[in-house]
């Protein structure tokens, strides 16, 4: 799984760097913050499911993950709204984030197989 904690740390930095390339304006501050915010955090939370006490504890970071990526996209639908439509990189980084989102679905459900198969 270190190709999704490198996609994920990417994802973190293409959403900050399409943050700094929006125009400064109170408007756009609050959901840059956010993107920011939950992009990165899909990242740590990968992160911290690598380290999992438990299958449980596992699962529940997943779970995180897979809200943050969830806003991540949120947000980018946002912006799409009202920057570019033509905008490939918001494009691009939306198809990432439902890429990683399957991804993170994927992997909770067959944490969930196998903690099941595992209480038997």
């Amino acid at each position: 799984m270190q190709d999704l904690k490198l996609r994920t740390k990417r994802f973190a930095v293409d959403c900050w760097k399409l943050c700094k390339k929006n125009p400064k304006s109170r408007e756009y501050d609050a959901w840059e913050r956010q993107l920011i915010r939950c992009s990165s955090s899909a990242g740590a939370n990968y992160r911290a499911s690598q380290r999992a006490k438990s299958k449980a504890d596992f699962i529940n970071k997943l779970k995180i993950v897979e809200e943050e990526a969830d806003k991540s996209i949120y947000c980018l639908e946002l912006f799409e709204e009202v920057l570019d439509p033509g905008e490939n990189e918001i494009k691009q980084l939306k198809k990432e984030a439902n890429e990683l989102l399957a991804l993170i679905v994927a992997s909770i459900k067959t944490a969930w197989k196998n903690k099941d198969k595992q209480n038997r």
